[in-house]
């Protein structure tokens, strides 16, 4: 890790991505050893839930050699809230999209919002933890400064759609732009036909992270939804570069005629931009 200001950096691979801590915080050995207690964590969570492991206990209960009573606690948990969240999106997310279990689109941002957690427990009050492009934010990113976070562009490399700036917030885009068609429709198992990519804000990351990807599954309907939610605002960039937000998201699009100069601004400022994940 290497000082930052006042605070620190560390980035680290888990979980088939790159996580980074950025900690606005005055240095403690208690934080410290939280980012390392963090770190710790997000590992402990690729070796549970990963479906790419054959030995991870989510793909041994998948494949029924052991029991949900067998599973570490946090496999109990993680399902229970997706059955929260799928009853919330009316079916349009859920941990068996395609039949089989695969709780992946929620424990990533509950993995990032327990990491933050860890930090705040350790003193550390301004935060940002970055997951492969979605975030928990805490605090400011200097005293009086609210974090303000760019929003790449879909269907534009390199470049940023919008700006979200605020104090105490989640930060989640779901999208096929850099990995694909990946995301499905719970409903036919198949891949679904969103947007390019729906941006969601909230509070934590845990549901905002799931609710994009519900969103993103919900195409046309997601407006609509989105617009029906306490604490949460959304932001969509449609297949054809358009784009809709929530009345009260809490951001500024960029016009394309001075995108360069905006997103070299942003990109310099005080937190990494979200990506379509």
């Amino acid at each position: 890790m290497s000082e930052f200001r006042r605070g620190l950096r560390h980035v680290e691979r888990a979980m088939g991505t790159v996580f980074s801590f950025d900690i606005r915080d005055a240095r403690t050995p208690a934080i410290e050893a939280a980012v390392q207690d963090a770190v710790a964590w997000l590992h402990h969570v690729d070796e549970v839930f990963s479906t790419y492991r054959s030995d991870s206990a989510v793909s041994r209960l998948a494949r029924g050699e052991i029991g949900l009573d067998d599973c570490p606690a946090e496999v109990r948990e993680v399902l229970d809230l997706c059955e929260q969240v799928g009853v919330a999106t009316r079916g349009w997310f859920s941990a068996t999209p395609d039949g089989t279990l695969d709780p992946s689109g929620l424990v990533k941002g509950w993995a990032v919002e327990r990491a933050g957690q860890l930090l705040r427990a350790a003193g550390a009050r301004h935060t940002c933890v970055n997951g492969g492009g979605d975030l928990q934010l805490s605090g400011e990113a200097a005293p009086g400064v609210p974090w303000r976070i760019g929003i790449a562009h879909p269907l534009r490399p390199g470049e940023l759609c919008a700006v979200v700036t605020g104090r105490d917030l989640a930060v989640a885009t779901s999208g096929s732009a850099e990995r694909g068609p990946h995301i499905l429709n719970p409903h036919t198992g198949t891949p679904a036909a969103g947007p390019a990519s729906v941006t969601v804000v909230g509070p934590g990351l845990t549901t905002t992270d799931a609710y994009a990807t519900a969103a993103f599954a919900m195409g046309a309907g997601a407006q609509d939804w989105l617009e029906g939610l306490d604490g949460y605002e959304g932001l969509a960039i449609t297949g054809d570069g358009e784009a809709w937000h929530t009345p009260g998201f809490p951001g500024s699009l960029i016009r394309r005629s001075v995108l360069g100069a905006s997103a070299r601004s942003e990109r310099a400022g005080t937190c990494p931009s979200a990506d379509a994940s």
